[in-house]
């Protein structure tokens, strides 16, 4: 490394936000690109491990320690080749990526690990802002066809690396444009919408067709089966049945799923807000609720209030499951644990107040589950008027070309495969949600990855393509 010290003179300066005051009154990013010396200085903090963890916490398997030095030398463009060769859109992760990489970062074990997320992000902003991101066509063709399902990012790294192999590739998307949930489930001040259209555009250059607002099984599009027009399909549609809460009240007016919510432009101006569910999903809701002007914001989950610091439960070099506060969260609201909801309260057809109870979880001495049960005693209320489901998904949606096509599914209801990412069907193999259930964005560009490897080894009998 270039300064094997470098953790020892300079501390982690994690990356600056705009003031609340100002960034609730758009949707605008949250956060301010750091200055490339500011990351050149913090890239310094990165020690010549001689094990690197953060390959290993790394669903892509950045080359983390390798473009760090680089970018700390100032070879900028030799950090980007690196960075690309494991990951093809750092400026998605870079924006939205819970950093796993992070905890996993040796450094972290007595001191504050490498900022190795907004590294990512310097280095390939540093990159399109200096023309080094630009389409690059493959020299030859193969003549095989692939068709994939779905662009969300499974799918556009399935597409990106299988063009790079030479082959022909269309997207299949049933909404109006590209992208899937990094378009249409993650708001602007997380992932504005330009630097999506910015990557599609490259993308589009390189040869990827794209062929938008079609619903496989619907329609013309279903006068013959798919699999049977190309040489392979790769179905990466997500996981978008979300989990329902069947209480009583459920059918009042003014609940919605968080996709619908975050999607369908439903507008919680004035309203007294409730998110259930503590995850990525419900703080993305809560920033939106925030920016339209919510009169009172409370999120609620069932789980208890997690840790701040690691526990023996989650040692290093593994996740923790730690206490987040999202830039969402800064911005005001309150925030409960231990919560069930147990039924919704209306007035003319429509929410009014959530009935909830206090809960605890224990492991009682021979059972192998953590135990729920409601504390006697503790039932409150929440007034609301507007609430919005953020407690996950189950599984891909059935119905449609998955039955048609006679696709199998595992236990959990999501796309069954074998080793090599194949379906039931011969030709046709699944990535990212839709195979893995409900994920994270680095966890979907990977698997999108390694399904296109196993597709061109299929196609090809062998393949280059790096997993």
């Amino acid at each position: 490394m270039g300064d094997a010290r470098g953790f020892l003179k300079t501390a982690r300066q994690n990356g600056e936000y705009r003031p609340v005051c100002e960034r609730v009154q758009d949707f605008n990013p949250v956060f301010k690109l750091r200055l490339e010396k500011q990351s050149q200085e913090q890239a310094s903090r990165c020690m010549d491990c001689a094990t690197p963890f953060c390959h290993w916490g790394c669903p892509v398997g950045n080359y983390i320690p390798e473009w760090n030095d680089y970018m700390f030398r100032g070879h900028w463009e030799k950090a980007f080749e690196m960075l690309q060769l494991s990951n093809n859109f750092p400026e998605f992760t870079g924006r939205i990526c819970p950093a796993t990489c992070e905890y996993a970062c040796v450094l972290g074990i007595n001191d504050d690990p490498v900022t190795i997320r907004e590294n990512e992000l310097a280095i390939i902003e540093h990159a399109f802002k200096h023309g080094l991101v630009k389409p690059r066509p493959p020299e030859k063709r193969t003549g095989k066809r692939v068709a994939i399902i779905g662009s969300g990012p499974a799918g556009l790294a399935c597409a990106d690396q299988l063009n790079k192999a030479g082959h022909e590739v269309i997207i299949f998307e049933k909404d109006d444009k590209p992208g899937g949930i990094l378009r249409y489930g993650i708001p602007d001040f997380k992932l504005e919408k330009s630097v999506i259209d910015r990557r599609l555009d490259i993308l589009k250059k390189e040869g990827i067709v794209f062929k938008t607002g079609m619903n496989i099984g619907i329609g013309a599009v279903s006068d013959r089966p798919l699999h049977k027009d190309f040489d392979a399909v790769c179905l990466a549609c997500g996981s978008r049945v979300p989990r329902d809460l069947n209480i009583e009240g459920r059918k009042l007016e003014g609940i919605y799923f968080a996709m619908d919510y975050l999607t369908k432009s439903v507008d919680a101006k004035g309203k007294r807000v409730v998110v259930i569910g503590g995850g990525d999903t419900g703080a993305d809701c809560v920033g939106t609720a925030h920016r339209q002007g919510a009169s009172c914001m409370t999120q609620i989950e069932v789980l208890e209030r997690p840790s701040e610091c690691r526990t023996s439960a989650s040692p290093w070099p593994k996740y923790p499951l730690l206490l987040k506060k999202t830039s969402s969260h800064e911005e005001g609201g309150e925030r409960h644990w231990g919560v069930l909801t147990k039924r919704f309260i209306g007035e003319n057809g429509v929410i009014k107040k959530l009935s909830c109870v206090k809960v605890e979880f224990s492991r009682p001495e021979g059972a192998g589950c953590t135990v729920m049960k409601e504390i006697p005693g503790s039932a409150f209320e929440i007034e609301a008027d507007f609430v919005i489901l953020a407690i996950g998904f189950l599984h891909p949606e059935h119905s449609g070309f998955l039955t048609e096509m006679g696709i199998e599914f595992d236990k959990r209801g999501n796309v069954k495969t074998d080793g090599d990412y194949r379906t039931s069907k011969e030709n046709v193999f699944s990535a990212g949600d839709m195979r893995r259930g409900q994920s994270l964005v680095v966890w979907a560009i990977a698997e999108g990855r390694q399904a296109a490897h196993h597709i061109d080894k299929y196609l090809m009998g062998e393949s280059s393509l790096e997993k």
